[in-house]
Formats: C-alpha cells, sequence, structure tokens
C-alpha cells in the first residue's frame, strides 16, 4: 500500500480511478445528488492551489475554514495542503466571539465562510480581527453588507487560479512538503472557555492511514461513506482523509438535521457517528413495538431477543449458535431485521464507526442485536482520533475495544489514559504551559480520562478533566457557562448539566430577595417560593435572561431547559464545599428528579 502525502493524495488518486466518483453532494434546488469524479476532483484542488497562489498564500501559512460541510471544504484542504499551509476548521455553529477568538490565536488572514449564518458573524467581528483581510464565501446566495468591500466569492477565487498560472509555484512547494509539516490546527473547548489549538502534523494522518490499514481490513474502495458529522470534529476530518485514501466515495451532508432523509438517498456501507444518532434509532424501534399489537409486536419482540442470542451469546463470542437459533435468526434477517435496516438507510452497511461520547450498553446490545456492525471506539483530537476500537469478535459490552497497532497507552496515576505514538499530537499552538502539562518528558500525553484494561481491551470510567461532553460528542466547559449566567441579578447560585446528555441543561437557585421584590413590582401572586418559581412570567423571566447573556457562546453549549429550585444548595446536604464550591456528584445524585424531568421527550 501507497502512502501518499495529503499534498498530492486526490492527485494519485485521481492517476488511479479517473472518471469514477470521488464525492457527491446534494443540490438542494433539484433533490439531486450530483457526482464529482476524482479527475474533476483532482483538477479542482489544482486550480485552487493556483488561485492561493495568486491570492498571497504563503507556505506555512494559517487559512482558515468556517463552514459547514461542502466539496468545497475538500478543495481548500488539499489545494492549501499543496502550498505547504495549514488549515484550521471552525465548528458551523460557532458564536462571533469563538471565531474571533481563533483568528486572531493563528493569525488568520484568509476566512472561508459557508453559508449567511457564517458570513454575517465573520463580517461583524472582521474589526476586531487585525490580521484578517479577506473572507472568501462558498454559497453564492449570501448577500454580502453593503459596507463589505473585500469579500470574493469561492468562484471568483476559483478563477484566478484557470489555466493554472501559478502550477510552477505549487509543484515547487509541493516537492517541498514532507510528514514533518504541520497540517491542521484542531480547536477545542478548554475548562476556562479558552480554547486550545491541537497541532495535527502530516506524520499523524500517514501514521493513522497504516493502522487503520491493518485494523479495518473490510474497508475499500467499494465502499460508500455518509460524510454526516462536522468536518471540524477530528473524527469526521481524519475518518474522510481515511476514505479519500482508500478510495472510498464520499457523499457530503450539508445540513446535519436531514440526515435521516439523506441516509435514505445514498444508502451508505459506511458512517461515522455520536451514539446520539444510534439513541435516536433505538427509540424509534421502541415506540414502534409500542403502538404495535398482536403477532406482529410478538414477532418483533422475538426477533431483537433472538438477535441478542445469536450475536451476542454466541457469534461475539467466537461460538457457534445452536442451529435451531441460526434457522430463526437467518428467517428475521431476510425480514425484520432487513426492514430496519432499509427504513433507516442502511442495507448496504459495512461497518458504522462510533465514538465521540460513551455509548450506552442497551443501545449497544440492541444495534448489535439486529445485525448492524457497530465499532464502538475512542479517541482524542490529541491522538487524530481513534486510540482503540472494537474487533467484531471478542469484544465486551461496555469496553471501547482493543488499542490500535503501533500506539502504546498505559495507565498512569488516578488510573488516567496515557498515550504515546506516530499518531499523537506534538502539542498546542503557542501554548507553551499547556503543551507542558499535557505532554511529559518522557514523551507520554496526558488524556485527562480515567480507565482501565480488562481482557485487552480498554473501558473507560470517568473524566479527571471537568469538562462535560455531551452525548453528541461536543465538549461544553461548565464553569464558563456558570460564570456567565451568575452575574445576572436574579441568579443566585447555578449548576450546568451537559455530561453524557444530549443538550445542555441548569439547575438555577434564583436570587429570591429579587425575585420577591420583581413579583410584588409586577403584580404576580404567590403563596410560596415554590409556587412563585412556577408562574409562567417568572419562568419567561428567566428564560430571557439566560437567552442574553449566553449569545456568545455556540448553539451547542447553551442552556436549553433549566429547573428553578425553591431552596439553596447546601453543606448540609453535601452539595456544597467548605470553600462553597459546588459537588457535581452530589448535585446531580441530590436532583435526579428534576433532572430526568428536564430530559424527558
Amino acid at each position: 500500500m501507497t502512502y501518499n502525502h495529503l499534498s498530492v493524495l486526490v492527485h494519485r488518486q485521481a492517476e488511479k480511478y479517473g472518471n469514477r466518483v470521488a464525492l457527491k453532494y446534494r443540490d438542494y434546488a433539484t433533490a439531486q445528488w450530483i457526482p464529482i469524479s476524482w479527475n474533476e476532483f483532482s483538477s479542482t484542488v489544482r486550480q485552487t492551489a493556483n488561485a492561493f497562489v495568486a491570492l498571497g498564500v504563503k507556505e506555512t501559512e494559517n487559512i482558515g475554514i468556517f463552514s459547514q460541510n461542502k466539496p468545497e471544504w475538500f478543495y481548500v484542504d488539499f489545494g492549501a495542503f499543496a502550498n505547504r499551509a495549514v488549515t484550521i476548521p471552525f465548528y458551523a455553529t460557532s458564536s462571533p466571539a469563538q471565531a474571533q477568538y481563533i483568528i486572531n490565536d493563528a493569525q488568520i488572514r484568509y476566512l472561508f465562510v459557508g453559508e449567511q449564518f457564517q458570513y454575517d458573524a465573520a463580517f461583524s467581528i472582521f474589526g476586531f480581527c487585525h490580521s484578517l483581510q479577506r473572507l472568501i464565501i462558498f454559497d453564492r446566495s449570501v448577500v454580502k453588507d453593503p459596507r463589505d468591500l473585500s469579500s470574493i466569492y469561492f468562484d471568483e477565487l476559483l478563477a484566478m487560479g484557470k489555466g493554472l498560472p501559478h502550477n510552477d509555484v505549487v509543484e515547487e512547494r509541493t516537492a517541498r512538503a514532507s510528514a514533518d509539516d504541520l497540517a491542521n490546527i484542531l480547536y477545542t473547548s478548554g475548562t476556562t472557555g479558552e480554547p486550545k489549538g491541537v497541532m495535527i502534523h502530516h506524520s499523524c494522518y500517514l501514521a493513522q492511514f497504516r493502522v487503520h490499514d491493518e485494523r479495518l481490513t473490510t474497508m475499500s474502495d467499494r465502499d460508500v461513506s455518509m460524510n454526516f458529522l462536522p468536518l471540524t470534529h477530528v473524527f469526521e476530518k481524519a475518518w474522510c482523509y481515511l476514505c479519500l485514501h482508500k478510495g472510498v466515495q464520499i457523499c457530503i451532508n450539508l445540513r446535519p438535521v436531514d440526515i435521516q432523509t439523506t441516509i435514505k438517498e445514498v444508502h451508505p456501507t459506511l458512517m461515522c457517528s455520536v451514539p446520539r444518532f444510534w439513541e435516536k434509532v433505538y427509540a424509534g424501534v421502541q415506540e414502534k413495538i409500542a403502538e404495535t399489537t398482536g403477532v406482529k409486536k410478538a414477532l418483533m419482540l422475538d426477533a431483537i431477543k433472538v438477535g441478542r442470542i445469536h450475536n451476542l451469546d454466541y457469534v461475539r463470542l467466537g461460538k457457534r449458535p445452536p442451529l435451531h437459533i441460526h434457522l430463526k435468526y437467518k428467517f428475521y434477517e431476510r425480514t425484520v431485521y432487513a426492514l430496519l435496516k432499509k427504513t433507516i438507510g442502511i442495507e448496504n452497511g459495512n461497518f458504522f464507526p462510533t465514538a465521540g461520547a460513551a455509548v450506552p450498553d442497551e443501545i449497544n446490545e440492541f444495534v448489535h442485536a439486529v445485525g448492524i456492525n457497530m465499532i464502538v471506539g475512542y479517541g482524542l483530537t490529541e491522538s487524530t482520533a481513534t486510540v482503540s476500537c472494537t474487533l467484531p469478535v471478542g469484544y465486551d459490552i461496555g469496553s471501547v475495544g482493543v488499542v490500535l497497532p503501533g500506539l502504546e497507552v498505559k495507565i498512569g496515576e488516578a488510573n488516567e489514559i496515557l498515550l504515546r505514538g506516530a499518531t499523537i499530537s506534538k502539542g498546542y499552538y503557542k501554548k507553551a504551559e499547556a503543551t507542558a502539562a499535557a505532554f511529559d518528558t518522557d514523551g507520554w500525553f496526558h488524556t485527562g480520562d480515567a480507565g482501565y484494561f480488562k481482557n485487552g481491551q480498554l473501558f473507560l470510567t470517568e473524566r479527571i478533566k471537568d469538562l462535560f461532553k455531551t452525548s453528541n460528542g461536543k465538549y461544553i466547559a461548565p464553569q464558563a457557562l456558570e460564570t456567565k449566567l451568575v452575574i445576572d441579578r436574579y441568579i443566585d447560585q447555578i449548576a450546568v448539566i451537559a455530561d453524557q446528555r444530549k443538550f445542555v441543561s441548569a439547575l438555577i437557585v434564583p436570587d429570591y430577595k429579587h425575585l420577591k421584590e420583581y413579583a410584588t413590582e409586577k403584580g404576580i401572586a404567590f403563596t410560596d417560593m415554590a409556587d412563585l418559581l412556577r408562574q409562567p412570567k417568572i419562568v419567561a423571566l428567566y428564560r430571557a435572561r439566560i437567552d442574553t447573556l449566553q449569545q456568545q457562546f455556540a448553539h451547542y453549549e447553551q442552556v436549553k431547559r433549566f429547573t428553578l429550585l425553591p431552596e439553596p444548595f447546601s453543606m448540609e446536604r453535601g452539595e456544597l464545599t467548605n470553600t462553597l464550591k459546588m459537588k457535581r456528584s452530589v448535585i446531580d445524585e441530590n436532583y435526579k428528579a428534576e433532572i430526568e424531568k428536564m430530559y424527558a421527550e
């Protein structure tokens, strides 16, 4: 297997695959999927690379991409790599404040923006970003601000590279490209809310190609992958580069909310996802079972039961299922399981990598019971995604699988997982202190995750670092949000809830004195504090004030639901330390009912 540097990968694959489809994207005007061949992909990347020279892009320069998933994202990535430039992805939902921080930290001159939301956010901070010279807009329908005299559309940029006027410069730069070059800087949230830029070198991606070739033996150029997670996320980014390395066709899902539709149009064989996707599938099946009666219901329940025995009690453990179970399973495979897979859109499925958050055991068992080959994995931005993943046979439910070949993992103090190897980042961009704190002198990266090994597999227990991670795989820094919200005069204490949850919620202790005064002023009658907190006008007051205060946070970081508490957190109940710091585990336990109510569908 040849391992092509990312600066030439697309061109080498075009030589091999020619007019075969490399990428597809959905045209929303016609609801058609538009194919892009390897040859077209390669020529557009060359044109983009030439346009970069015309634009004045220098070697090792940082270029920003603030967009949802689009084919243009790949053109910019690989056009930049051909020039030895570095690409920095922004989440499409990033707030102006987050974008501003990254632009200034990385001294970005050229920022590519996707649709109107990203353009508006970027233009609003232009004056606060002294390095920023120009926005380049992917979507032609974006309406530019009348004061904007510098932004151009992507097709205008491409025109600067037509006929490849600077190809000699591009070729010279590509010839100098090496595995030691920086490829991406991926910004992750810190506990204080200030992001850290994880440096990912080309060597990290090349090492990931090698180990995944060894581990994922059924993946081939006959596969079709649905690009659903944001390309900002290391899991999807590293996966898409791997797909291109393997010659896999990538179908780009522009809008995450449309995945239920687009997956049925594409019928992928591969798709990276977070546990939340499978949680929705499971909930849908449970709902269907609940509303079905008679023979049909009995059949569905039996199909799941038989699948569980066949796949979990036997196949998973490398044992041969009894003949009667095997025959029943084969019957359900052609009927119930086939219908379920077709309903989701994964009837052609090969395997489905799932990571980014813990997979609940019941979801894991259900997905395997119905014959869907889900691979559960563990990884971080700093490890260029995958550290470990489950194997088809011998995996334990609840584990994150077997460590990838060539990667060293050991359990350190406080059961912390430590990593060392070619896929591990060399550190944080312009943050020597943070790098020194995370990487020890022997080269071990301290993950902040606690875990243990059993039966040769890695299990995660908890996070040592005080960061919450939603079930959608997004990191939330609770203190940053709490610090912002607790400044409100009507809020006394606040505990943000988000870890392993599908969205952020909060328990709020109001400032009772101010709230009573407000109620009296507005003529709101109440019998006691609990009664006051139930009043619609009071709930609306908090909703409005929270929404105003959390504007600078990205959409996924914002409090979606909250509960107003009639009593404050106390030291007597163990909810506060002697220094009045919150004990989150105790609060979670004491307010279990209130918290669960916020997450009830």
